[in-house]
């Protein structure tokens, strides 16, 4: 009995710890279920963006995200787990196996869990070593998806996708709508992205950021984007699964480069749309499926982090069966 005491309060809290996962807009599109020894994982449609992302490709990556940060809050207690993966609902099921003393980079990782923001704001001239661009590849492969560095024509061509990409959603009445409901404002129903998180101008980079419509509070620097590395994150598949397991790998990615100081920036706008998410595939030699384009960056240490987005209550999104 005490066993499986111990079983729920892991589970318990490593579904309290996957709340502070990046999810698209920040909508938190999951909901957790303990039950029996296991910590089941399902998406919520009523926190899909179904203009945006009708497909609920987003919403699978979002999921994704949390489901690795559930996964890592495991793991910092020693929990060794076994995930089972599905196409219809529960998207996963985690079961915790056996509890063996913490590894330190296990800690060191739920750590980054913690500290991780989505930062707007630009970079600064100092480019990303080298080495750790290898490191954050390693660390995408080993949790199964791939990253592609982009080379200077790339960037280029990412930057005109990223453009036709802003322009067609921008130009979808329904889109904007849709997007003005979950940006902007102080947010105080949990989700969404507040003013607190958005520079106050889109800054005037080659590769734009989203520009959701709306201005924000944050300053967003005076550097621009010509010492950043742009990324695509794609793997093997493109089916639901593919999509849940890429979350966990944009998950892995961006607490491995929280550890190693470099900024993540996602962008999935040319993701979301057919034929500029075609030209991210021909960057890819037509060898892979792209799941999220992404910048990466090194941001003015004298910054503070930005304020974190607000997250749904645990009471919320986790349900505890009694058993």
């Amino acid at each position: 009995m005490r066993h499986a005491d111990e079983v729920k309060r892991a589970l318990v809290q490593a579904a309290d710890a996957a709340r502070f996962a990046p999810s698209i807009h920040n909508t938190q599109p999951w909901r957790w279920v303990v039950r029996d020894g296991a910590l089941e994982l399902y998406g919520v449609a009523e926190r899909q963006l179904h203009e945006q992302d009708p497909s609920g490709r987003m919403l699978l990556l979002s999921c994704g995200t949390a489901l690795h940060h559930a996964r890592v809050a495991l793991d910092a207690e020693g929990w060794r787990h076994e995930v089972e993966y599905s196409a219809d609902e529960p998207l996963a099921v985690i079961r915790p196996v056996r509890q063996v003393p913490a590894r330190p980079e296990a800690t060191r990782h739920f750590q980054m869990l913690q500290v991780r923001r989505t930062d707007r704001r630009t970079v600064t001239d100092e480019r990303v070593p080298e080495d750790t661009l290898r490191h954050l590849a390693k660390v995408t492969k080993e949790t199964g998806s791939r990253l592609h560095v982009l080379g200077r024509d790339q960037v280029i061509a990412l930057a005109v996708a990223v453009d036709r990409a802003q322009h067609a959603e921008s130009a979808d009445g329904r889109l904007v709508a849709e997007t003005a409901a979950w940006v902007g404002g102080e947010r105080a129903e949990g989700t969404g992205i507040p003013a607190s998180a958005l520079p106050e101008e889109v800054p005037l980079t080659t590769v734009a950021e989203r520009d959701f419509g709306t201005r924000g509070t944050l300053a967003a620097g005076g550097g621009h984007d010509r010492a950043a590395t742009y990324a695509v994150l794609y793997g093997d598949g493109d089916g639901p699964e593919d999509w849940l397991r890429a979350g966990e790998a944009l998950s892995a990615l961006w607490l491995a480069a929280t550890e190693q100081a470099v900024n993540l920036l996602p962008l999935s706008g040319p993701v979301e749309i057919a034929y500029t998410r075609r030209t991210l595939r021909r960057m890819l030699g037509d060898v892979g499926f792209p799941y999220l384009a992404m910048r990466l960056g090194t941001l003015d240490p004298a910054h503070s982090a930005p304020p974190r987005t607000p997250r749904l209550p645990a009471g919320q999104i986790i349900d505890i069966v009694p058993g």
